[in-house]
């Protein structure tokens, strides 16, 4: 869908990690964005998806209360794809809610033909009341500005939550598993990257201003560590370069980044491994 895209590209900053493969999000992440007219503030949120383990059912309670904590909803849909059973299933869960609802139709970059993006909205607009629809696209910038104006005329009137100077609510330690998971999915088979999660063990900032950081990869299987690892450690060599230059670029300090691979046999179905990992229940 690209809504991590398009939240990095409002604020500025790479804050939410991106990836081609669904439910890359996982836990609720808050980032500001302050306009002349207003501080906004987003939830980027798990896409609402059937699931198929503890995992699932944490993500998808996480953006369903996300839906009644907000003044706004921005329903983000692929230009390129037409309308699916995952997207009926959306819908008929925005239809529980009162909140406005902005349908965003991202990718238009990619479409040659303008009248499948008619066709894309109309399958939309047939079924549901929308505030506004906006096409755009998250990864040129083209109609950002336009979402940025509908969202603004939902908002109530009010003072400030947040200081001016910040931008979102995770802490550098997480945003940095967070960078580490995005390399490691990027680069892995189908067959792993929903069963990856990354645990900064340690975050230590040196007094030259250096930043040393050591983190666990985690998977399911031995096979899934063989993968992450690669042949005479290729993949995680590949995995923790990418990563560090993109933790660099996040800190402004130079990184030195240890990572190593452990397997923790079905994860996402215990609690324990859960909520050692951040991924507190969203009841």
């Amino acid at each position: 869908m690209g809504k991590s895209t398009l939240m990095n590209h409002l604020i500025g900053e790479k804050i939410a990690i991106m990836s081609d493969r669904p439910q890359t999000t996982r836990n609720k992440i808050m980032c500001i964005l302050n306009t002349k007219e207003a501080q906004i503030i987003f939830l980027d949120t798990p896409g609402i998806h059937k699931p198929h383990h503890k995992l699932g059912e944490f993500m998808v309670r996480t953006a369903e209360s996300t839906l009644k904590e907000v003044d706004v909803v921005l329903f983000v849909v692929d230009a390129t794809e037409t309308k699916g059973a995952g997207d009926e299933f959306i819908l008929q869960q925005l239809e529980k809610i009162h909140t406005p609802v902005i349908l965003v139709v991202n990718k238009i970059d990619k479409l040659t033909d303008k009248n499948k993006l008619l066709t894309i909205i109309h399958s939309y607009t047939s079924v549901y009341n929308f505030k506004a629809v906006v096409p755009l696209s998250a990864l040129t910038g083209e109609g950002c500005g336009e979402v940025v104006k509908e969202i603004t005329s939902c908002l109530p009137s009010g003072c400030n939550l947040f200081p001016e100077d910040m931008i979102t609510d995770q802490p550098e330690r997480d945003l940095a598993g967070e960078l580490i998971r995005e390399k490691a999915l990027r680069m892995t088979h189908d067959e792993v990257p929903h069963a990856i999660a990354v645990q900064v063990e340690e975050f230590k900032n040196r007094p030259n201003g250096d930043v040393f950081i050591r983190a666990t990869i985690f998977v399911e299987r031995d096979s899934q560590k063989g993968i992450i690892i690669g042949a005479g450690g290729k993949m995680l060599k590949n995995i923790g370069r990418q990563a560090r230059e993109d933790i660099e670029n996040l800190l402004g300090s130079k990184v030195y980044l240890e990572l190593w691979v452990k397997v923790r046999a079905d994860w996402r179905n215990k609690d324990k491994s859960l909520q050692d990992f951040g991924y507190r229940d969203a009841r």
